[in-house]
Order: C-alpha cells, then structure tokens, then sequence
C-alpha cells in the first residue's frame, strides 16, 4: 500500500492510501479525485488521467514508453520532464509519498 498526494490544478491536496498492484490513475477514480478524467478506463488510449509528477519523483518512476509518450503528445500543456500517465503508473511500496499535480484541465 501507498499513499498518494493528488493535488488538484487549484493546490487542494487529496493523500489517499492506494494498494500495491492497482495504477495511480485507479487510486484517483476509486477515491473520487477529481482532475483525472481516465475516458479509456486504464487502457493508455488516451491523455486524460496526465498529470505532473513531483520534481523530486521524475528519476524514481519506471521510464516512459513508447506508447505513454506517443499520448503524451495529445495531453494539456505536456511537460517534457514531469509528465505522465497514471494508468502507466503500477503502485507499490516503492511509490509511497507519491505526489503528482493535475494539470489545469484534460483534453
């Protein structure tokens, strides 16, 4: 289990606990967290789960991958850094103290 902080385009901050083996983009939806549409349900289709993950996490997360990068390209206001998908993101003991922002809106 993790928690997660998902701070929300305003700065309103969400830490819920989310368990090992689910995405980030689960832990939001199943949490009510708003900011993270997931239109595809998780299937890396589309850019509505983007976020931005904190500084400090950029080189602890698994690289992108082709896929995630290809729909990067269609995410609001994508950072070449700090941007990813949270249905790409598997949780793990490792992602405890997760902290990602959620851009203004997702397209």
């Amino acid at each position: 289990m993790a928690k997660i902080t998902y701070i929300e385009h305003g700065g309103k901050e969400h830490v819920v606990e989310v368990a090992n083996g689910m995405t980030v983009m689960e832990g939001a939806r199943d949490n009510g967290i708003p900011g993270i549409e997931a239109d595809c349900g998780g299937a890396c289709a589309c850019s509505t789960c983007h976020v931005y993950v904190a500084p400090e996490w950029v080189e602890k997360l698994p690289e992108r991958d082709a896929m995630e990068e290809d729909m990067l390209d269609f995410a609001y206001e994508p950072d070449p850094t700090r941007s990813r998908l949270t249905c790409q993101l598997k949780v793990s003991d490792a992602l405890d103290g997760l902290v990602v922002q959620m851009p203004e809106k997702q397209i």
